[in-house]
């Protein structure tokens, strides 16, 4: 089987699921821009980048209780139930990644609005864009978020609802995911957890080359996974 993740792109046949992170509402046209977002009391790391992980939140869990800062979005109008993208990360040796590699200026109206279904979030855009994209070599706001959107909406996902009406365990999830999309091994995934079992976000452990890879701490065999629906 491959491990290519652009491969997704080729599948012919789309799950709904899968049409939907693709389509919806233009942002509203009174969307506030976003503020500068600035390393504070976090190290500004400028290493090589050997790898990438994709980050997808699961909206039903992210938005069960309020969430402030940048990972703050309107859940009602913008979500409903199913993934938004988080945002693509390069990853270091060990847990020396890095980040806050240089400052970025506060992104284009433009760019905003054309990548705002599957971020539906001014900030947290900005924020992956200061944090993670200025890591990236010779990135520009439009390649950072045109190549993040086109990996997510490459994906396939499983038919989370059904998925909810009986808990899993990591590794189950991890290959019903992998099934759903050609080309992703189970090893390639990671389950963000909190401290009671209920999925937060899923990541996509991802090559120099953004194709799938082994990921240095895979979904843990025996931990159950509930999913909020």
């Amino acid at each position: 089987m491959t491990r290519h993740l652009l491969a997704f792109l080729t599948v012919a046949v789309w799950s709904a699921a899968a049409a939907a992170q693709m389509q919806g509402d233009p942002p509203p046209p009174n969307l506030p821009p976003p503020h500068i977002e600035l390393p504070g009391n976090q190290p500004v790391r400028v290493v090589p980048v050997t790898s990438y992980t994709l980050a997808l939140i699961w909206t039903p869990q992210h938005c069960l209780h309020p969430v402030g800062g940048a990972e703050s979005f309107e859940c009602d109008r913008n979500t409903g139930s199913r993934f938004v993208l988080h945002g693509l990360w390069p990853d270091g040796e060990g847990t020396n990644w890095p980040q806050w590699c240089a400052p970025a200026d506060i992104l284009p109206r433009k760019v905003i609005a054309e990548h705002y279904w599957a971020t539906p979030s001014p900030q947290l855009m900005q924020h992956e864009w200061a944090k993670h994209g200025t890591c990236m070599a010779g990135a520009t706001p439009d390649t950072y978020f045109d190549e993040s959107n086109r990996l997510f909406h490459g994906l396939r996902f499983p038919d989370m609802r059904r998925m909810s009406d009986a808990p899993s365990t990591e590794s189950q999830f991890a290959q019903a995911f992998a099934a759903a999309n050609p080309g992703l091994e189970p090893d390639s995934i990671r389950l963000n957890l909190d401290k009671q079992g209920w999925l937060q976000e899923v990541w996509l452990c991802l090559d120099t080359s953004f194709q799938s890879m082994h990921c240095a701490a895979p979904a843990q065999p025996a931990r159950v996974v509930h999913i909020r629906r």
